[in-house]
């Protein structure tokens, strides 16, 4: 079994808790238009074809970056272990308030505890991170485009959450904000 093929399962078997797991989230209240979201999922779908895709185009995406060893095979498949287990652990904070789309919930809470306490956006870091790990399996360009899409597209999600976070949740959202980073954990000094 190849390096990508055991990056590809743990991919296929965070779907399926995922999915699983999204069952159980509350009632929707409010909903961002289908616009808003298709302005970051097809940046999500593009970084995921890009990954995974079977059918790229020959050429510069598939130039390799470097050669494949043991450490790096290791190293990558511990990145997006690590990086989807970060996921799921934020996902499980998160509890029923989770959606995959932008939207407020009925009786929506403003968690801010387990790696809320770094970041407010940490599925997205943990994803991010996870596909960064699966880029260096790839080996190839095609992979370091991924990880960009990925994070482009979750930067526009993030931000469309924050304004829906900040009217629901106003001064207390606000403060939160100021001592936690988005998706990368806020620097102190």
């Amino acid at each position: 079994m190849t390096g990508m093929s055991i990056c590809g399962y743990l991919w296929a078997a965070w779907l399926v808790v995922w999915l699983l797991w999204a069952l159980r989230s509350k009632q929707t209240q409010q909903r961002e238009s289908v616009s808003s979201r298709l302005s970051y999922m097809a940046l999500t779908f593009a970084a995921f074809w890009a990954m995974f895709g079977g059918n790229v185009p020959e050429g510069w995406l598939h130039t390799r970056l470097f050669a494949a060893n043991l450490s790096t095979d290791s190293l990558g498949i511990a990145i997006t272990a690590a990086g989807l287990g970060f996921a799921l652990w934020a996902r499980a904070y998160l509890g029923r308030n989770w959606s995959g789309a932008v939207t407020i919930k009925v009786g929506h809470e403003l968690v801010r505890s387990g790696p809320y306490r770094w970041v407010r956006h940490p599925i997205y870091s943990g994803l991010i991170l996870a596909m960064l790990g699966t880029a260096v399996e790839r080996r190839q360009v095609r992979g370091l485009i991924a990880v960009a899409l990925l994070y482009a597209g979750f930067k526009i999600k993030s931000k469309i959450e924050e304004q829906a976070m900040a009217a629901t949740f106003g001064p207390q959202y606000a403060e939160y904000a100021s001592t936690t980073g988005a998706i990368l954990p806020k620097l102190r000094g």
